[in-house]
């Protein structure tokens, strides 16, 4: 990390652990704790039950402020429930403040790609063709390109009536939404515009601000290895005179509470948002954060997304298995999620469901075959004298390189070798003769 890392650090990460734990368990109480807080302090909480619900609040309330553009913080909960796409349905422009999903959204990319797979050059051509304001002579300097990007978002905050944000905690006690950040565009969302509106996840909730002491040693030194966060911006209800004159708070479940009753897999729920297993994942650093859908992207991304969103569909079924289990997700993890363990647990999770469908996959129908084969010695060496015979005549060269029908996939990026003409039992057998 870039400073050493405090000489209590493992105690703070078991501090987290049990915080995070403890929280989840009485989660129903907190909530109405968080709601109370909220509501005495002149602002308003909303339930959403699924990412439909969330994304009719919210786009109801922006409705209601009369605002045709939101300015809108960096927030995987939004990308999560779709949430710029459904207010675009509306009629209503949504303005991606932070620097990367601005960037990916005047290049019209996924903004969970963000600005890292454009280059400078790329991004400043991008910026004289798209960015109202930035003239032809601009250079591909990052503070020339930083300053572009400031002074176009100034304007648009400063004609803003409602922003959206996310958070990264929800202190119960005061019903303070905090949310931590780099750059400091969320602050600008949520200190100019008259409508405030945050969603967060339920899980996000945490009792007092003792507790937050803890999260915030942990989170920055996880996320970037700092020992704070350069914008930490809290903000309880609404104060006359200052800031919005109306804060909604819309509180998702989307899944969650069905996570919370899985004994194992409500350990995915103790994330704090640092991003640190990304950092060290082997199979992340090879794909990309494209592959794992809109809820989150990495190790944590493969053990939420099949709980939030169900293993019956193929994408959600792949993400526990995409992964070696070399465990350097769970040495790094802040809140001290055992991610392979829950991974192992989901896979089993996808194998039960797969059992249970009328019509059994290609897969299953294939290993359940290969059972009934090598539970009989007769059979099982039946099919593997076909089974060379077969393999020797597809090989070319002594390789065999494409399997036929949808074995074919397993074939386009590897090949196999091609079988010996006498294989070892028959060896064996005419040696012992």
């Amino acid at each position: 990390s870039a400073v050493p890392e405090p000489a209590d650090w493992e105690d703070l990460r078991e501090a987290g652990r049990a915080i995070k734990d403890g929280t989840l368990l009485s989660l129903d109480a907190h909530l109405a704790e968080l709601e109370r807080a909220v509501t005495e302090a002149g602002g308003r909480v909303h339930w959403a039950a699924d990412a439909a619900e969330a994304r009719r609040i919210v786009t109801g309330l922006v409705r209601a402020s009369g605002a045709a553009e939101v300015v809108k913080s960096t927030s995987s909960v939004t990308r999560e429930i779709g949430l710029n796409g459904a207010l675009a349905r509306a009629g209503v422009t949504v303005r991606e403040t932070g620097f990367g999903e601005l960037v990916a959204q005047l290049g019209e990319d996924d903004p969970a790609a963000g600005a890292p797979y454009r280059d400078r050059a790329r991004i400043r051509e991008l910026f004289v063709r798209r960015l109202p304001g930035a003239a032809g002579g601009l250079s591909d300097d990052p503070a020339a390109l930083a300053e572009a990007a400031r002074l176009h978002l100034r304007e648009r905050f400063l004609g803003a009536r409602a922003a959206v944000t996310g958070a990264n905690f929800l202190v119960a006690e005061t019903g303070t939404v905090v949310l931590l950040e780099s750059e400091g565009n969320a602050r600008m969302c949520l200190t100019l515009p008259d409508t405030l509106i945050s969603v967060a996840g339920i899980e996000k909730v945490v009792p007092t601000w003792a507790d937050m002491e803890v999260l915030l040693q942990l989170l920055p030194r996880s996320s970037s290895g700092a020992p704070m966060t350069p914008y930490v911006s809290s903000w309880t209800g609404v104060t006359p005179g200052d800031g919005p004159r109306e804060f909604h708070l819309v509180l998702l479940d989307n899944g969650r509470t069905k996570a919370l009753a899985d004994e194992v897999g409500r350990a995915a729920l103790r994330c704090i948002g640092c991003s640190a297993c990304l950092d060290v994942c082997p199979v992340y650093e090879r794909t990309g954060p494209a592959p794992y859908g809109p809820v989150r992207a990495g190790p944590i991304g493969a053990i939420l997304t099949p709980q939030l969103r169900g293993v019956e569909r193929a994408a959600e079924a792949s993400l526990p298995f995409a992964s070696t289990l070399c465990g350097a997700c769970a040495d790094v993890c802040p809140v001290k999620i055992d991610i392979p363990e829950v991974l192992v647990h989901l896979r089993g999770r996808v194998v039960e469901s797969r059992r249970h469908r009328p019509v059994p996959t290609p897969e299953l129908m294939l290993m359940r075959g290969l059972a009934w084969t090598m539970a009989d010695p007769r059979r099982y060496e039946a099919a593997l004298r076909r089974g060379t015979r077969w393999a020797r005549l597809m090989s070319r060269g002594g390789r065999i390189r494409r399997l036929p029908g949808l074995l074919g996939k397993w074939t386009e990026a590897r090949d196999l070798p091609a079988p010996p003409p006498e294989t070892f039992r028959a060896w064996w057998a005419r040696r012992r003769r």
